[in-house]
């Protein structure tokens, strides 16, 4: 809010007064003494309860609006400033709009409760504020500020102007008698009786937080205090008519703003721009209501009375026009009620492009919307930054309006309003905000860019309660299982989903050897016509799914069905993400995340074009029941793990036939990943029930018939178990996700080539170890993780797979040895360097793959958080053989990793 420069007038000297209710300031040295005073009434006033704040801000409010003509004529007597009756409308706006916003509004104790997600909000109020009130509205503003601080139970302590301080603390007296009178403190208002520079500097230090209406010194002054400031910028209102504008109601209420209280309100219209197409009419429209458009040198001589050295003239703020005209040497009509200079410059040293406080009014010819705009903006920047613009225009015109408020750098961007009146808010738009202290941003230099209200005269403390994240267990829309399922559920293609179209994605080997013929006899009798890719390596490459991609978007199927190990099925989920969304990057796809529902990536809706069909010829990978898909960027050698729930198959088919001819190697290597895949799901920090019963019985099947399937391939028991197992498992992590060995693991393949299945394998005691430590360095972050236990977890695994003993401790040891003899009957080698790693190669790589293994997606759901030097720490241990000892946390980082 604006504020008239002080003039050099003699000040008549006021009696003091000593009313009994108020904390009344007569000298300097006082000021302190006296604002302790007030602290204890604040202190008592803090203790009040919604109820009795109300009833005394009600009281108030109504006292203020009683006396808002007596006021109203004793602030125009005391500055000579404005218009009484227009003075009676904002005070009584100060007193009933301001009312009425926050009549029903919580200001004390609790204001806000979530019992669901555990939030409290808990109102206090700031403590002492200092109100600076300024010359152009003494009394609105003194109400304004003191029913705002005693909404929020704040003690306020006003500095008037010296031109304003009889009316300014005779509107705080009214106010004050009446709050008490219902309940209030004493001393809860007070004021400076001889305001000076030196008392009100003082008073701002010592306050809890300012309030500051005036000019542009005694805002800077407020912020420079060191006390929490909200401080107001001037305003330069720039108003453009548009050519599309209605003439009459944008003139009309250019005129009703620029004329209330003779223009002094901050956010009153100080230029009209006007375009060419209906300059002539705007013209006319004004001088039919009332302006009088000033020719030659008066245009000049009415500047340079108005604004005198850049600043505006103090004796001409808030007159009449024909004051005005008659001071400058001009005559007028006595109708005149707005004096119009017709102007080009916008530069500061044009006085009609300042912002003048009073009944003058710039007016500027635009070519076009264009050239308006670039006129407004350099005249808001002349000292309006932040504060306030208009624009008069046909609604319908949305393009120009979304321009020009892209274009103005404001806070209040009011449309068809006379801005006056609009920019207080709750008078032309019920949005905004009631307020006479009208905050302009950074832009202007402020702390705040809204209309000033109650809640920035609280203190909000949130009290958030522990809550555990809304878990789920999600698979896909239908699993089928048991050997021979497959011919029987491949019929709902063609019965259920109508598919007519069928892409396979597979490997080279089962493509060659005729395997994929299971899957296209079926296909053909449904008349589904069908295409193959089969060029999928055993570690699948980004750059194959490319490829892929090519020839499925030539054939545009209905459903793509992916047959194979983990490698076929994860190519194909790329490959049915790069189908359904071309547009989407791999780069972005990958992001980590912490939270898969905060992910700042978010996969799109699939299965618009396609449904997916996952059929595994292996028990391990779990890739039909999961939203993960591994791939490898073949450039830059990484390892990705991609993750999301979009990626979850529509159906899936595990027909223990297709596990049969199964290698031992592949017995064993997927075999050893199902046992990971159940532990770390049963480790996670996201285990549930849900995902604990499946994962307990995917690693019992582990050790009941994995040796079997590994020493007698054509068992079909064994493999229809491990092939529950496999699915079962992959279900439980599909929800409860993985760990660090599966980040660790992912590595070693990447860069070293080991088979998945036996890097997962080679570490996995050794990561058991390290997540059982009871006194681990970090702990994984997850609010429904307490604390460690991963110790307790995985003995209640190892009794449920048949391992006994006195304590966890016992059943832990028992439990991993048992691990290891898996791991020797099914020939998983015992080191990293027996895979045939080179240990300079290994050495040379290791702190890049740590670092990586750290930042894969799995690490997040550990229940140890690691550090890299931990991760480092375990593949040394694991390509040396080192004894898997304590990694509890010494102290120390981690052990030296020489």
């Amino acid at each position: 809010m604006s504020e008239a420069p002080e003039t050099k007038a003699p000040q008549v000297e006021e009696p003091t007064r000593d009313d009994g209710a108020a904390i009344i300031v007569h000298s300097d040295e006082e000021l302190t003494e006296k604002l302790a005073q007030m602290r204890e009434a604040q202190k008592k006033f803090a203790t009040y309860t919604q109820e009795q704040v109300d009833k005394i801000f009600k009281a108030a409010a109504l006292a203020a609006n009683k006396e808002r003509i007596p006021l109203a004529q004793l602030a125009y007597e005391e500055t000579g400033y404005g218009v009484v009756e227009d003075k009676v409308i904002k005070n009584h706006f100060a007193a009933e709009f301001v009312y009425n916003k926050y009549r029903d509004t919580k200001t004390c104790g609790v204001i806000e409760e979530d019992k669901a997600y555990g939030m409290t909000k808990i109102a206090e109020p700031l403590g002492v504020v200092a109100a600076v009130i300024p010359t152009t509205n003494p009394t609105s503003t003194a109400i304004f500020k003191t029913l705002l601080c005693l909404k929020t139970r704040n003690a306020i302590m006003i500095s008037p102007h010296p031109r304003a301080k009889k009316c300014t603390t005779e509107a705080a007296r009214v106010v004050l008698e009446a709050a008490v009178e219902a309940g209030a403190p004493a001393g809860i208002v007070g004021w400076i009786e001889k305001p000076s520079l030196v008392a009100t500097n003082t008073l701002m230090s010592e306050a809890d937080i300012i309030l500051a209406t005036g000019g542009p010194g005694m805002v800077n002054a407020a912020y420079s205090s060191g006390t929490p400031a909200l401080g107001v910028g001037p305003g330069n209102n720039p108003a453009i008519i548009d050519d599309s504008a209605d003439v009459v109601n944008s003139v009309n209420s250019i005129m009703q703003s620029k004329t209330f209280d003779n223009g002094m309100i901050c956010a009153t219209e100080q230029n009209v721009i006007v375009l060419d197409g209906v300059y002539d009419a705007v013209k006319a429209e004004f001088q039919k209501r009332g302006a009088f458009f000033l020719q030659g040198d008066d245009i000049d001589k009415v500047g340079n009375t108005v604004i005198v050295n850049g600043a505006v003239n103090a004796k001409m703020v808030g007159q009449p026009a024909t004051k005005i005209a008659e001071t400058a040497g001009v005559e007028v009509p006595a109708w005149t009620k707005v004096l119009i200079g017709e102007t080009e410059s916008v530069e500061p040293s044009n006085p009609w492009a300042h912002e003048k406080l009073t009944t003058i009014l710039g007016m500027y010819r635009a070519s076009d919307f264009d050239d308006a705009l670039a006129k407004a903006s350099r005249l808001v920047a002349d000292g309006g930054y932040g504060h306030t613009s208009s624009l008069f225009i046909d609604t319908r015109e949305t393009e120009k309006v979304q321009k020009h408020a892209n274009a103005m750098k404001t806070c209040r961007i009011l449309i068809n309003t006379p801005a006056a009146q609009g920019g207080i808010g709750d008078i032309y738009n019920f949005q905004l905000t009631p307020s006479l202290t009208l905050g302009c941003g950074s832009w202007g230099g402020n702390s705040f860019s809204g209309n000033v209200d109650v809640h920035q005269l609280l203190n909000i403390k949130s009290v958030a309660e522990r809550r555990e994240n809304m878990l789920w267990f999600r698979t896909p829309e239908k699993v089928y299982f048991k050997k021979g399922c497959m011919p029987v559920a491949l019929r709902e293609l063609k019965e259920v989903y109508g598919c007519k179209r069928a892409f396979i994605v597979t490997d080279s080997f089962l493509y060659k050897s005729g395997f994929t013929k299971k899957i296209e006899e079926p296909l053909d009798k449904m008349g589904i016509v069908h295409s193959s890719f089969w060029s999928i390596s055993p570690d699948p490459k980004l750059q194959d799914a490319q490829k892929g991609v090519e020839l499925l978007r030539a054939f545009e199927p209905d459903v793509i069905i992916a047959i194979g190990g983990g490698s076929a099925m994860d190519a194909g989920k790329i490959m049915w993400t790069m189908y359904e969304h071309p547009e989407e990057k791999f780069d972005d796809m990958a992001v980590d995340f912490m939270d898969i529902r905060k992910r700042v990536y978010r996969f799109k809706k699939m299965g618009e074009k396609a449904k997916f069909v996952a059929i595994p010829t292996s028990s391990g990978t779990g890739s039909e029941v999961t939203p993960f898909a591994i791939i490898t960027d073949a450039e830059t050698g990484i390892k990705w793990p991609i993750t999301d729930y979009e990626l979850m198959p529509t159906m899936s088919i595990v027909d223990t036939d297709n596990m049969m001819t199964q290698p031992k190697g592949l017995t064993s290597a997927s075999g050893i990943d199902v046992l990971t895949h159940a532990m770390e799901a049963y480790v996670s920090i996201m285990a549930s029930d849900y995902t604990d019963a499946i994962a307990l019985k995917a690693a019992k099947l582990v050790f009941d018939y994995l040796p079997t399937a590994y020493s007698e391939p054509t068992n079909v028991e064994a493999r229809d178990h491990m092939a529950n197992a496999s699915c079962l498992a992959g279900m439980a992590f599909a929800n409860a996700f993985l760990g660090v060995n599966h980040s660790m693991a992912h590595k070693l393949g990447a860069y070293h080539h080991i088979p998945h299945g036996w890097a997962n394998a080679v570490i996995l005691t050794r990561v058991a170890r390290y997540n059982a430590a009871e006194r681990p360095t970090r702990m994984g972050t997850f609010s429904q993780y307490q604390y460690p236990q991963a110790k307790k977890r995985y003995a209640e695994m190892g009794r449920f797979c048949g391992f006994t003993g006195k304590d966890d401790d016992e059943v832990f040891e028992n439990f991993m040895q048992g691990i290891e003899d898996l791991k020797e009957y099914i020939g998983v080698k015992k080191t990293i360097a027996d895979y045939g790693v080179d240990e300079k190669y290994f050495l040379d790589t290791l702190d890049e793959m740590s670092l990586n293994a750290f930042n894969d997606q799995c690490t997040g759901a550990n229940p140890r958080y690691p550090l890299v030097a931990e991760i480092k720490s375990l593949y040394l241990d694991a390509y040396y053989g080192r004894p898997a000892t304590s990694y509890e946390d010494k102290g120390l980082t981690i052990r030296d990793s020489e």
